[in-house]
């Protein structure tokens, strides 16, 4: 599964570099106390995310081990992708439009990472059922993030730039 994350996360992180977010002509110093206040929350409200999803597939739809593999296997592909997004603009995701490679790059390593696990290809099959409720899960856990984001630089940005000239 690590592997199959490491491989599908190649392309995406390679069209990153073909974005359309805005870049300063000289160069910056990092505001590290901002960058990792946010890089902190985020991986808090991601370890949150990830047990909730553990709980609910143990707990609640008593999943073989297998299927829970393959469950946390998408969640983790999804949410890790969807967090480019969120991770790529200081102000909403929607603020600034995604490049078309990047947003090609994240839906189509999607696709294959959806249908490795409904189809069963490396990781125990888990269904279409399964792998949308892993996408709606995502999908909400991304508006919380992205709004967890925005509220932390309230909190870790006086200066509210993330860049010192």
């Amino acid at each position: 599964m690590i592997v199959l994350l490491a491989l599908l996360n190649d392309l995406p992180i390679i069209a990153i570099a073909y974005d359309n977010v805005k870049y300063s002509d000289k160069p910056e110093k990092w505001n590290m106390q901002v960058v990792l206040g946010i890089a902190t929350v985020l991986g808090i409200a991601g370890l949150i995310s990830s047990f909730g999803i553990l709980y609910i597939g143990e707990e609640m739809l008593h999943l073989t081990s297998g299927c829970i593999q393959s469950f946390i296997y998408l969640k983790l592909s999804v949410a890790g992708h969807l967090t480019l997004f969120v991770a790529r603009t200081r102000g909403p995701f929607w603020s600034i439009r995604p490049a078309k490679v990047l947003l090609l790059a994240i839906i189509s390593t999607q696709l294959i990472a959806t249908l490795i696990v409904v189809y069963g290809i490396f990781l125990p099959p888990i269904g279409w059922k399964l792998a949308l409720f892993v996408w709606g899960y995502a999908l909400a856990w991304f508006i919380v993030n992205d709004y967890v984001k925005r509220a932390a630089y309230d909190v870790f940005d006086h200066s509210k730039i993330i860049f010192h000239r």
